[in-house]
């Protein structure tokens, strides 16, 4: 059979297409899989919540096959493809003529659709879900929003997967924290991946300038794009402060040099999209501690493999309280880190996940 594989791939900048060119490398042991192909046996689709994935979305609704959901949440990638009329007509389709004035009032607040929860809830899922032959998803908080808008869908979890990387060595990590500035005692507080309103980039900036008053001898690497100029412009004078060191957007290299260099890493989520982090997978499958945000997307992994951090009013003390204690308690930092890669390993290996999504094309391959 000939799978077609329809995805974005590097150099797209985004943790899908990192995640895409795995798979991909590892099906193509199974058997034959095609980058976009006019026609092909069965098709793989994978969606997303941004605009990389606007002609697939297409292409999955004129031409079902299965359905890979990286973000349980479609709204602003629709927010971003419809214009006003389509976009009600849309919304109405997927909550109910009863729900148009409140289309209408998201549609003119949408410049708030980052941070405001309310595009959140509405994932708007329900084209999707019912025109595919399978929706595979990540997690079960997935899972179950797909159900709510498509109950007669088939959902597919399949843990996100993880890549044994080759990772710099120590000295290679030492050397790489000493060109960033870093001192060799400081603990390493890491920010990776796309900057959106929603890593609670300026909760974690300024809680860290609190704790950097009561222990010096901390750091935060901040790395990634910004999503929303306006979130870049907020952002600024905080990440201006002794102790933060910014980079850009880092290529497969760079990002495992910063990886094994920080101590912990800082991987929160709200309002949370439904999506299992590539972030946390990765920092979590090299050993080191990752703070996450406390729900459902994150509720698979054990107690004592990550730190987890509530949402709302208890964000901030939790995570001040976290970022005081690891760097006084390396050992316990040391064995999150340990628990959370055996974890990793055992769950989210990329032979297995690769061996799933190939047993689920088979039985629809024509």
């Amino acid at each position: 059979m000939t799978v077609g594989f329809y995805a974005p791939l590097p150099p797209a900048r985004t943790g899908v297409a990192d995640y895409a060119a795995a798979l991909l490398a590892e099906l193509r042991r199974h058997g034959r899989v095609e980058v976009a192909p006019a026609q092909c046996g069965v098709a793989l689709y994978h969606l997303g919540n941004n605009r990389l994935h606007a002609q697939i979305y297409r292409r999955a609704l004129e031409r079902p096959g299965v359905v890979v959901l990286h973000d349980a949440v479609l709204h602003h990638f629709l927010l971003g493809q419809l214009q006003e009329p389509a976009y009600i007509e849309e919304f109405v389709y997927n909550y109910g003529e009863w729900n148009r004035g409140l289309a209408r009032e998201l549609w003119r607040g949408r410049a708030a659709s980052g941070a405001d929860s309310r595009y959140f809830q509405y994932p708007m899922l329900k084209r999707a879900a019912q025109s595919a032959l399978a929706v595979v998803v990540h997690n079960a908080a997935a899972a179950r929003a797909v159900k709510q808008h498509a109950p007669q869908a088939r959902v597919v979890e399949i843990p996100h997967l993880f890549v044994e990387p080759a990772l710099p060595s120590a000295a290679e990590a030492l050397r790489y924290r000493q060109r960033l500035g870093l001192a060799p005692g400081e603990f390493v507080f890491g920010v990776f991946g796309f900057l959106r309103e929603s890593k609670r980039l300026m909760n974690v900036l300024e809680t860290f300038g609190a704790v950097r008053r009561e222990i010096p001898a901390v750091a935060l690497l901040v790395a990634g794009e910004f999503a929303s100029t306006d979130l870049a412009r907020a952002a600024a004078p905080l990440l201006q402060q002794p102790g933060v060191v910014r980079l850009p957007y880092l290529n497969e290299r760079d990002f495992w040099k910063a990886a094994r260099a920080v101590d912990a890493c800082i991987n929160l989520r709200h309002p949370a999209a439904g999506e299992t982090s590539g972030i946390s997978i990765r920092l979590m499958g090299i050993g080191k501690p990752v703070m996450v945000t406390e729900g459902p997307e994150t509720a698979e992994i054990p107690e004592g493999a990550c730190i987890r951090i509530p949402s709302g009013l208890a964000e901030r003390e939790a995570l001040q309280r976290h970022m005081v204690l690891l760097p006084s308690m390396t050992e316990v930092a040391r064995a999150i880190g340990q628990r959370g890669a055996g974890h990793i390993r055992g769950r989210h290996g990329v032979e297995q996940s690769a061996k799933r999504y190939w047993d689920l094309l088979c039985e629809y391959c024509t």
